[in-house]
């Protein structure tokens, strides 16, 4: 499935060509496809490896930002994250670094893998104090660490307007657009973050957390990973079930102010995936949908 116009073929071969090139001591290992989201592709190396492999040159500088601050990341955070234990070189057929990563067990959070959603949104909010809460080690809002989220609406404000009149087109009447962009231009018109820059991972859709004995076991894919406002970081506790979202919101005692603008960022990731993913990847399509109507049902509720 290809997800971006400058994306790089990825299959079983290719991987297969890079380890006996690159790491022959595992290249007889089992190889499986684990996996594929809109940056990357995985692929399951053995009992206790994972390859992954960035769909394009951009994501590609995600692989360097991981391996520079995970290890020292890890040691901080409350849950285990993603281990890089190898750096791959780019190739003629595969130009861009991949990695390998030791495999971490769990399933992704959803109804079924849940026990207590309460205490996940607890759990998940204690993740999120400790990542925000850590040193930043000299790091700052700068080169790939300054990935949008990390910022403020407004400077998002010229291209989400689009997005919400590719919502309008494709989904007519099954979504409520306006009240979405209500919400949306009233954020905007709020006073912006002026706290102290954190990490934000960046990402932490339920794709992204891992459950063990129905429990939060581990936070993986730090690809988004950036120094800036913490704000947006909690836009998608709306992708999880409402007794989730309000432990969090609890937990982390976070003001009416924060709350409106991570809905915002909520609705504005939402639609811009909608907007570029509609004809390529439905199930991610599908994800936006869902997140957007809990903000409706959210707002409906009140």
């Amino acid at each position: 499935m290809t997800l971006h116009e400058n994306e790089v073929p990825i299959d079983e071969v290719m991987v297969r060509s890079l380890l006996a090139a690159q790491c022959p001591e595992w290249a007889g290992l089992s190889l499986s496809r684990a996996g594929a989201g809109t940056d990357n592709v995985m692929y399951r190396l053995g009992d206790d490896l994972l390859v992954r492999l960035p769909r394009t040159a951009d994501n590609a500088r995600s692989v360097r930002k991981e391996q520079e601050w995970l290890p020292r990341l890890a040691p901080l955070l409350p849950r285990p994250v993603p281990e890089p234990i190898h750096t791959g070189a780019p190739t003629p057929a595969f130009p861009l670094s991949w990695s390998v990563y030791r495999w971490i067990d769990g399933h992704e959070a959803r109804r079924g893998t849940v026990q207590d959603w309460a205490a996940f949104g607890g759990d998940l909010a204690e993740f999120v104090r400790e990542l925000h809460g850590a040193d930043l080690m000299g790091a700052a809002r700068v080169g790939d660490l300054s990935w949008y989220r990390g910022g403020h609406l407004r400077e998002c404000e010229p291209w989400i307007g689009a997005c919400f009149e590719a919502c309008r087109t494709t989904l007519g009447a099954k979504l409520d657009v306006e009240t979405l962009e209500r919400l949306w231009n009233a954020a905007l018109a709020l006073p912006e973050p002026r706290g102290a820059h954190v990490w934000l991972h960046g990402d932490l859709r339920p794709a992204n957390l891992l459950v063990r004995e129905g429990k939060l076991h581990a936070v993986i894919d730090f690809g988004s990973l950036s120094v800036g406002f913490p704000d947006a970081e909690h836009s998608t506790v709306w992708d999880l079930p409402p007794q989730a979202r309000q432990a969090y919101w609890s937990a982390l005692d976070l003001d009416e102010l924060t709350w409106a603008r991570a809905r915002a960022w909520a609705i504005a990731v939402a639609v811009s995936g909608i907007s570029y993913y509609w004809h390529t990847y439905p199930a991610f399509v599908a994800e936006c949908r869902a997140r957007l109507q809990a903000i409706l049902d959210d707002v409906a509720a009140r």
